[in-house]
């Protein structure tokens, strides 16, 4: 029994006739009397009495049109439920983002969504890669906003930025004033960086590997605004990405000259997730300037 056969048979009883039903049906009468036909096998009894040209229903018919009515309008009400959590402004979203992005992107971006959605509830969880990847996995949160490289088959991923790396030095380290500097000549420095758990540390250190560089680390934090601080007193010198650069510490900010001295950010969503109105408006906010 399908849907449609439902449809085309209420048709006929409101309009009368087989050919005026499939001119409103917007479908061929063969292809409408062939489905009716198809319903009525399926049913084992016949529902119209055709007599002539008219048509109408018999006791069979009659029994089964208000059942019929009602599927029809269930059918509707679904539709419209669905549209209407579609195109609803008032849902939520669950992000999750790494310590190291939150702070410096998320801000602007979720005050331009909340704009435009100040009905929708957003909800931030703050918390290291493999946190997020669980979280996601197990549908806690709908995005994650993450930096590469992630080795998840399982995730669809939107690229939000690529940024430079830079090295935060003492104001009276040597190359405080360079235009950019190469990760051998910070060979002979300490080095204060990220801990462990935080994936833009990974980053880093694959960097100096690359450049055959074994950093001495002299200090290490959670906080970029701690490894800055420690940069400022002339602790060590450091590595952090450029959004995270605060021109309010005295330390100097000398880009890394090694191209592949960068991090990518992206928003990574589980596969084959639907999401709603205001999910989907939220994906596509966070690849806006802000």
């Amino acid at each position: 029994m399908e849907i449609h056969q439902l449809r085309y048979l209420c048709a006929i009883v409101d309009t009368g006739s087989f050919s005026r039903a499939a001119e409103h049906c917007h479908v061929a009468q063969p292809s409408l009397s062939q489905q009716i036909s198809k319903l009525e096998d399926e049913l084992g009894t016949r529902l119209f009495d055709r007599l002539g040209r008219a048509v109408r229903l018999n006791d069979a018919g009659r029994a089964f049109l208000p059942h019929a009515r009602a599927v029809l309008h269930q059918t509707e009400l679904a539709r419209s439920e669905v549209d209407g959590s579609r195109r609803d402004t008032r849902g939520s979203i669950s992000v999750g983002v790494i310590p190291t992005i939150a702070p410096y992107y998320l801000p602007r971006r979720i005050a331009a969504f909340a704009r435009r959605f100040p009905e929708a509830t957003v909800r931030i969880v703050e918390e290291t890669t493999p946190v997020l990847v669980e979280s996601l996995r197990s549908v806690a949160i709908d995005i994650a906003i993450l930096s590469l490289p992630l080795k998840h088959r399982e995730f669809d991923m939107v690229p939000l930025l690529t940024e430079r790396m830079y090295a935060a030095l003492p104001p009276n380290h040597a190359r405080a004033h360079a235009r950019s500097i190469s990760l051998r000549e910070l060979r002979d420095e300490r080095f204060v960086l990220l801990r462990d758990g935080h994936c833009f540390r990974g980053i880093a250190l694959a960097a100096c590997q690359r450049a055959r560089l074994d950093p001495r680390v002299a200090f290490e934090s959670g906080q970029f605004s701690s490894l800055l601080g420690m940069v400022a007193a002339g602790v060590g010198v450091s590595l952090v990405p450029e959004m995270a650069i605060d021109r309010g510490v005295a330390c100097r900010y000398v880009p890394v000259s090694e191209p592949q001295a960068a991090r990518t950010i992206v928003a990574a969503r589980l596969k084959g997730r639907s999401f709603s109105r205001v999910q989907q408006a939220f994906m596509e906010n966070l690849g806006r300037s802000a």
